[in-house]
């Protein structure tokens, strides 16, 4: 077996009273691929900073190979000062690394490097949060829920990507066929132990059940036994007191095995309030269409929603997802076409974005409104502490504000708000975000029995198959299409994957692609400047790429505005300069180069 790259033995943590880590043992080997499971709030976050070596754990050994390298994606990236994303993945980067690998990267996600962060939706932060862990292409990869924020497309991009990677990766994350597809091997986090098994995410639930019903079997012998000794006090005690003695100790020990128990923490009960029912139509769509400048969002689109329906909307951010769905909920009319609704609609949203959730608020207030303790559920008060414990929060957390709680917390609570008020029509978008596997299972049960109809926007591919009835995909030029059955009847049907922006402009992928040789002619070969450039291009590239490296070191000096205004605004001039220049000189080469291997293979 393989030395391991990083080792952490008999970790231990403590916050408050309760152990959040317990005798921890994580080993990861080259090349391994390992998925970090657990539910929400039960340390793995805290557990990859102390395998990153942010966190300090109580008590317990790191070990990191000498010479490995190690890079770690946060939930919440920290851009620091830095000016641009292309500084911020720069920096990222060891001495040895290849800084063009940064721009490269960044390109692959769709940004160009000069965007200011404070200015990045939350998938392009998390999309330059990736460049700058991918770009240094360490030999251990810490990746904290990699997939959120990001719409399908890039997910699936960024799943091969890392398959094709030999460094080893440890991942949390909640989507299952990402999990699946890349897994070797899975740490099961529970109770602060964790348990491992050397086989993929497609194995654990089985091996999780599994586990836990042995585990409910031996309490349940344990509590028999309790029983059994319990009766021998009070009615077998015998006159051999060393016996006796012993045997009431074994008593005590027993007592105190049970006392110690931390049962598995229970699953959500998540139950949508339902209003009466609606009709059978419940919406009619009739060639609508928007437009937003010279833009097509959507173009002559047609669809009937009948009672009962699950509709999936999927595709690339920015295709106009929320858009189609704010037209058929009439949150916003089309520019042409009409929509027309059923009788007796009632509906309930559920917004991907939490900015509507004021972060000194308490959870308690949350829910209520404020001013009582009392949820409206279904029309009709409930406590709000027995509220709360439907969705796993404790009594403890009423006066928690919000700024406090996880991601998966907050997703909690926008689920539990809008499940509270009475609907037949659920309108949910990227419900999965942040939801632990176990809740997942919890919300898909719920949509399975909700008698109404429901339409979602998710870039979930497992949660789509085992929920939806169709799915609604971009076709491009503002077409949207309705396939039957889930992602994967989708994509069998549509005969490939949703399309991903192209990397390259147009005029760069023309300027590639082989010229063909008429035929009788004479064979095309490279002329004279052509093979100059060839041979000069490459020290050309290199001595851009040294005088890159120059002017970014002057403005990686914070200072530097402050000081020399002059000398700032020279650096920043050259460097984008020799940006251009580096970027043509590229394309130029490559360019050549393909024309020279077609010639010598003609």
């Amino acid at each position: 077996m393989a030395p391991p790259l990083i080792q952490l033995k008999d970790i231990a943590l403590t916050f408050g009273g309760t152990p959040l880590l317990s005798g921890v043992e994580l080993s990861v080997s080259q090349s391994e691929r390992v998925c970090l499971i657990g539910r929400n709030g039960s340390g793995k976050s805290t557990l990859l900073k102390i395998a990153a070596g942010l966190v300090e754990p109580d008590k317990g050994s790191r070990f990191v190979q000498p010479g490995a390298t190690i890079r770690y994606l946060p939930q919440e990236p920290d851009f620091g000062d830095h000016a641009t994303t292309l500084a911020y993945v720069e920096a990222g980067l060891s001495p040895g690394d290849d800084h063009y690998q940064a721009r490269f990267i960044l390109e692959q996600f769709g940004l160009q490097g000069d965007e200011a962060p404070s200015h990045l939706s939350g998938g392009e932060a998390r999309r330059a949060a990736l460049a700058r862990v991918l770009a240094p292409s360490p030999d251990i990869l810490l990746l904290d829920e990699p997939t959120n924020h990001l719409d399908l497309t890039t997910i699936e991009w960024l799943e091969s990507e890392l398959d094709s990677r030999r460094g080893a990766l440890v991942i949390i994350s909640h989507d299952r066929r990402f999990l699946s597809n890349l897994s070797r091997s899975t740490a099961w986090l529970d109770r602060g132990q964790i348990r491992q098994i050397d086989r993929g995410f497609s194995a654990f639930e089985a091996w999780r059940d599994e586990v836990l019903a042995e585990e409910e079997r031996d309490q349940h012998k344990l509590d028999r036994k309790i029983v059994m000794e319990e009766h021998w006090l009070r009615y077998g005690v015998s006159g051999r007191r060393k016996r006796n003695v012993k045997r009431l100790g074994n008593l005590f020990a027993l007592r105190e095995a049970r006392r110690d128990y931390r049962g598995a923490a229970g699953n959500a009960n998540l139950a949508a309030a339902e209003a009466e029912k609606s009709g059978k139509l419940v919406i009619e769509a009739k060639n609508v269409s928007r437009t937003y400048g010279d833009r097509k969002i959507v173009d002559s689109f047609s669809i009937r929603v009948q009672r009962g329906d699950r509709i999936g909307i999927v595709g690339p951010n920015g295709a106009g997802k929320t858009t189609l769905v704010d037209m058929l909920t009439g949150a916003n009319p089309p520019d042409n076409g009409s929509i027309r609704f059923g009788a007796n609609i009632e509906m309930a949203t559920l917004d991907q974005h939490r900015e509507s959730l004021d972060p000194k608020s308490t959870l308690a207030d949350a829910l209520t409104g404020g001013g009582s303790d009392n949820v409206m559920v279904g029309g009709k008060p409930k406590h709000v502490v027995s509220y709360m414990k439907d969705f796993l929060f404790a009594q403890e957390q009423m006066r928690t504000p919000l700024e406090v709680l996880s991601g998966g917390e907050r997703g909690r609570l926008m689920l539990a708000r809008a499940l509270a008020k009475p609907s037949n029509l659920l309108v949910l978008d990227e419900p999965t975000n942040d939801l632990d596997l176990e809740t997942l299972d919890v919300l898909e049960e719920m949509l399975g029995d909700y008698e109404g109809t429901v339409i979602l926007i998710s870039h979930d591919r497992d949660f789509l198959d085992r929920v939806v009835t169709s799915v609604i995909a971009p076709e491009g030029d503002g077409r949207w299409i309705e396939y039957a059955g889930g992602y994967t009847d989708m994509l069998a049907q549509r005969g490939a994957d949703l399309k991903r922006e192209a990397v390259k402009a147009a005029a760069v992928e023309a300027a590639k692609a082989p010229k063909p040789v008429p035929s009788g002619t004479t064979k095309r070969r490279l002329n004279f400047n052509e093979k100059h450039a060839l041979e000069t291009l490459p020290k050309t590239i290199t001595r851009l790429q040294a005088e890159i490296a120059k002017q970014q070191r002057h403005l990686d000096d914070p200072d530097l505005y402050k000081k020399d205004r002059k000398k700032f605004d020279k650096a920043s001039d050259a460097l984008a300069t020799a940006q251009k220049e580096l970027q043509q000189a590229e394309d130029k080469w490559l360019e050549l180069e393909m024309l020279r291997e077609e010639i010598e293979s003609a």
